[in-house]
């Protein structure tokens, strides 16, 4: 991923569809760069191409949230793959940082088996050197591209791991780290049972949120990867639970501020 690309993900997370010929004024490059560019970005499922114009899909839709701070998202998952050995086999539930997170295995450490409900991993590091991925069957959410339910529950009982990444839509003092989606929930508590360790990896403002069900309880996750904007009552209260946080500097590259004026 170029630093180019990193600056078209974070316009378009700021504005959802621009032109190819805006994009190439604001990058300083032709259209011919741009539309290469726009290639690659749609060959990894982050972007759709529509004539003359880029967007991302759907608000579940992967790609779409993985572009949303998406410097900061690809430093937690550096920061968490840290914690994985050559040959070892994690969990990696569906999300935008878990999928950073899946990537970065699959080009660093060797051998690696992933095993995942997110047929977006799945595709996203097809091309990766290494990394083994056991894809969970189950009902498909085609927005999120996720499989879900009571098959895939029965799939995740013959695997074990001793560590199981998950990302989270909120977070409350009282019920932990939640989500929005009811189905996607239960997928992240089945596949917990099979862990025994549970790592999760958030933006800040997450904290900032809640959803609507729970995904694990408080004391049964070991660390949390998130950025230096975490609220400091959020941060002692996990940390006085034992819980180590891990926080990456939430610095975001700047972007071209003519927005406005130019996007249609």
């Amino acid at each position: 991923m170029t630093e180019r690309h990193n600056r078209i993900l974070e316009l378009l997370a700021q504005n959802h569809r621009i032109e190819v010929a805006i994009l190439a004024e604001l990058l300083d490059v032709s259209q011919v760069t741009v539309r290469k560019d726009l290639d690659q970005l749609e060959e990894r499922g982050l972007i759709r191409r529509e004539h003359g114009f880029a967007l991302f899909g759907s608000f579940d839709d992967v790609g779409r949230r993985m572009a949303f701070h998406y410097d900061i998202k690809r430093r937690m998952a550096k920061a968490a793959a840290e914690l994985v050995e050559d040959e070892e086999t994690v969990m990696i539930e569906s999300g935008s940082c878990c999928a950073l997170l899946a990537e970065e295995l699959a080009n660093s450490k060797r051998d690696v088996t992933i095993v995942t409900n997110s047929a977006f991993i799945a595709n996203h590091i097809r091309h990766a050197p290494y990394g083994k991925v056991i894809l969970l069957g189950g009902e498909y959410q085609k927005n999120s591209q996720v499989l879900v339910g009571p098959i895939m529950r029965k799939y995740t009982e013959f695997f074990m791991a001793d560590k199981f990444f998950i990302g989270t839509d909120g977070f409350t003092t009282k019920f932990g780290f939640t989500g929005r989606d009811h189905y996607r929930a239960q997928a992240v508590r089945d596949m917990a049972e099979q862990a025994k360790r549970i790592i999760v990896l958030t933006e800040s403002e997450k904290f900032f949120h809640q959803g609507v069900e729970g995904l694990v309880r408080i004391e049964d996750v070991a660390a949390v990867f998130t950025d230096d904007k975490i609220p400091h009552d959020i941060d002692t209260f996990l940390t006085e639970r034992k819980i180590i946080v891990n926080k990456v500097p939430a610095v975001v590259q700047p972007i071209a501020t003519v927005l406005g004026n130019v996007v249609r």
